[in-house]
């Protein structure tokens, strides 16, 4: 019994632990992969064919990649900022606050009939940006939901709905 009371005030948050998570581990190397490889996309090959588009799909090109650049340096910021807790750098609790910066819903991509007109390799780096934004958000969700609701305190859960109970009935 005594082992039962010392191991309640020991309660553990799964939200913080989500970081040392193989899930996470592997989505932030996804993620950081796919940053190198837009960036040597867009360097590269992808001005070669930038160049070979008609005037319009040159325009969807360049604000699609802008976008994609966009929408790829927040996660890789929120990525980081998530690693840092992983390392013991900073607290989830500081990295609540550091995230409000981080614009997870940023850049999304245009219609999808201008990016039909862009080159294949792009519009898979879209879809896969796209992806990966989804799997951030939800993950985003599942660590800072928790951590936004004020924590009760430990003990019993059940005391405040007694209590509002009790406060009702003396009346």
């Amino acid at each position: 019994m005594s082992d039962q009371l010392q191991g309640e005030g020991a309660l553990v948050h799964f939200s913080e632990h989500l970081t040392n998570s193989a899930a996470f581990a592997t989505l932030f190397r996804d993620g950081m992969d796919l940053v190198e490889e837009t960036a040597a996309y867009l360097d590269g090959a992808g001005r070669g064919e930038a160049k070979a588009l008609d005037r319009g799909a040159s325009l969807t090109y360049a604000t699609e990649s802008m976008r994609l650049t966009t929408r790829l340096m927040q996660l890789a910021s929120w990525l980081l900022l998530h690693r840092a807790v992983k390392e013991g750098e900073m607290t989830l609790s500081q990295a609540n606050r550091e995230k409000t910066k981080v614009k997870l819903s940023a850049a999304d991509p245009g219609p999808a009939d201008a990016l039909e007109k862009l080159p294949e390799q792009l519009q898979d780096l879209i879809a896969r940006s796209m992806s990966l934004q989804e799997k951030v958000r939800r993950l985003d969700g599942t660590i800072h939901g928790a951590a936004a609701i004020e924590r009760a305190p430990i003990g019993n859960p059940l005391v405040p709905h007694l209590n509002r109970l009790k406060a009702a009935f003396e009346r």
